[in-house]
């Protein structure tokens, strides 16, 4: 098992991604500590951190901890980064899932939207990332994962919804720079994106509906990909923006029906690729 008695921590580990991920890794052995907002259910959300935690914990044979966490804030990833050392002993992989999103032109995007996106997906990830750093420093194989798209200066990626777009690459920008700081720690860090959309609450809610939910594809596939990145060696895997696809034909996968919503739908792809 290759992520036996792996110490885990996911931001945004309560559903969609997140949640798949810490699913397919805990199958693995691996000790998964989930940091998110979503204590209490929610009438448009699916699941909170304890649903989830039960979940997670079915599908392995490690330790789970749930950990109900506002990235926003300094203090709540300290003590987040702090309960997961405490229960587990260390942390071996971080991955920045977090995420907030707005598609909304300039003029439509309000001030606190844009906060909201850039306190989450910019600063969070840097500062967990940061508050990981020191615990990482002392794992065998330790690796940062962000899931945030490759970095693209085309001008489409950014006119129809630019905060959104400064927000995301922000977070590919944290693992271009920690890329190359962290080569002396051999600790990697890598970005991994989806090639199509995914069927997550964002993109029912927010985005298309029904509509794109049957255009998508789920959220193992993305999981799967995490799976074989984390796999790799920190100390020749790292600064690389991974597309869920590539990771997977490289792992010799090349057949990607299973991961459909509906088959019998044209796959969306999704933004920036």
């Amino acid at each position: 098992m290759s992520f036996k008695n792996k110490n885990i921590l996911i931001t945004g580990g309560s559903r969609g991604i997140g949640k798949a991920i810490a699913m397919r890794l805990a199958a693995d052995g691996a000790n998964i500590a989930i940091a998110a907002k979503t204590a209490e259910p929610h009438p448009k959300l699916e699941g909170t951190i304890f649903t989830a935690a039960e979940e997670i914990k079915a599908a392995g044979a490690g330790k789970v901890l749930p950990l109900q966490a506002d990235i926003r804030f300094e203090e709540s990833i300290e003590q987040a980064v702090q309960s997961t050392v405490t229960e587990f002993g260390g942390i071996d992989i971080l991955i920045n899932n977090a995420s907030a999103i707005s598609l909304t032109p300039t003029e439509q995007t309000e001030a606190k939207r844009w906060d909201l996106m850039h306190g989450i997906n910019v600063r969070g990830t840097f500062l967990v990332s940061k508050a990981c750093i020191p615990h990482l420093k002392k794992s065998h194989n330790p690796h940062i994962l962000n899931l945030s798209p490759p970095l693209n200066m085309d001008p489409r990626w950014f006119a129809p919804h630019l905060a959104y777009t400064m927000s995301k690459y922000g977070m590919s920008m944290v693992v271009f720079g920690l890329a190359e700081e962290l080569k002396p720690h051999r600790i990697a860090a890598n970005a991994l994106w989806p090639k199509t959309t995914i069927a997550t609450a964002a993109v029912e809610n927010l985005l298309g509906g029904d509509f794109l939910m049957q255009r998508s594809r789920t959220p193992e596939i993305v999981a799967d990909a995490a799976y074989y990145i984390l796999q790799r060696p920190s100390f020749e895997c790292t600064g690389n923006f991974f597309i869920d696809e590539e990771v997977l034909s490289a792992e010799g996968i090349t057949d990607f029906a299973k991961y459909a919503v509906n088959p019998n739908q044209k796959l969306m792809n999704d933004l920036f690729v």
